[in-house]
């Protein structure tokens, strides 16, 4: 009996990238092993619905066509089951993607399907909401919801609004609990990771690992905004935690709190949120094919 596939895309991607997964599924995509199918969302955080329906169904795996918001969505429909996550990344950025090493090329991601490698990650959660990549309350999440809104993507786009928002972000005090133990910074960066990066390489917890059972908390302290860039530089060679400007914890459970806290992100996308954030790890609660 062939395992079933179900392939969740963004319509948004536009109809020449749709035409070209759909060649390649059609090319490369083991028949003999596979059947599948394909999907279309059709309004925010669809994927959820679908993915749930998907598991509910049978289905060997769902195949997350998308960035990290849309594998995140598939994750969250997915967890208490036992259907395994699959990725073709067609986002911006490609963060998760990049850590576990999914070729951003459709042909060889579908490759790596038909191998049919299965490993099992950590899933991660800030309050109630999912995450398997990061999650993060300032200058990261007021970046996601620029982003968010801007009609171009890519990075160009994404470099321009860090260097646009940067000279004249005021960092905040922070109250940060790592694994009971309180640790108060003016910080302008919160990150909790579970995997590496934000995407384009960018790492910002190039130390992390989705399957060791620990979250990673990256705290950039306030810092001369003339060192920007040399931040930058550190976070693409993957030396970001040896920055004098940068703390590194590991954690199993990390509060983050603050009374003006209403914004935060998770896998890129920005939300409202409390003033307090309780995140958690769960090792190994979601199978997913990788190379």
């Amino acid at each position: 009996m062939k395992k079933h596939l179900v392939f969740i895309i963004n319509p948004k991607s536009g109809v020449d990238r749709q035409k070209e997964i759909k060649a390649a599924i059609n090319d490369r995509l083991d028949h003999s092993t596979y059947s599948h199918e394909i999907i279309y969302t059709e309004y925010a955080k669809h994927g959820i619905v679908l993915a749930e329906k998907a598991a509910k169904d049978g289905a060997y795996a769902v195949v997350a066509v998308g960035g990290d918001g849309s594998i995140n969505d598939i994750v969250t429909g997915l967890q208490g089951t036992n259907t395994v996550l699959a990725i073709i990344p067609k986002g911006s950025g490609n963060g998760m993607a990049r850590t576990m090493k999914i070729p951003l090329s459709v042909p060889e991601a579908i490759e790596v399907i038909n191998k049919g490698k299965e490993v099992k990650i950590d899933v991660a959660y800030a309050n109630a909401q999912v995450f398997i990549s990061n999650a993060g309350v300032a200058f990261d999440a007021l970046i996601s919801k620029k982003f968010a809104k801007s009609v171009r993507r890519g990075l160009a786009m994404y470099s321009w609004l860090v260097t646009r928002h940067m000279w004249t972000y005021k960092e905040w005090d922070w109250d940060i609990t790592i694994d009971g133990k309180l640790v108060t910074e003016k910080a302008f960066i919160v990150n909790v990771a579970n995997g590496q990066q934000f995407g384009y390489n960018f790492k910002i917890a190039p130390m992390a690992s989705y399957t060791d059972g620990w979250l990673d908390v990256i705290i950039i302290r306030k810092f001369p905004k003339i060192l920007g860039g040399a931040i930058v530089l550190r976070a693409i060679s993957g030396t970001i935690a040896g920055s004098f400007f940068v703390k590194h914890y590991r954690a199993k459970e990390v509060v983050v709190t603050n009374p003006g806290l209403r914004l935060m992100q998770t896998d890129g996308d920005a939300h409202v949120c409390s003033d307090k954030i309780n995140f958690r790890v769960e090792q190994g609660a979601q199978k997913v094919l990788v190379p």
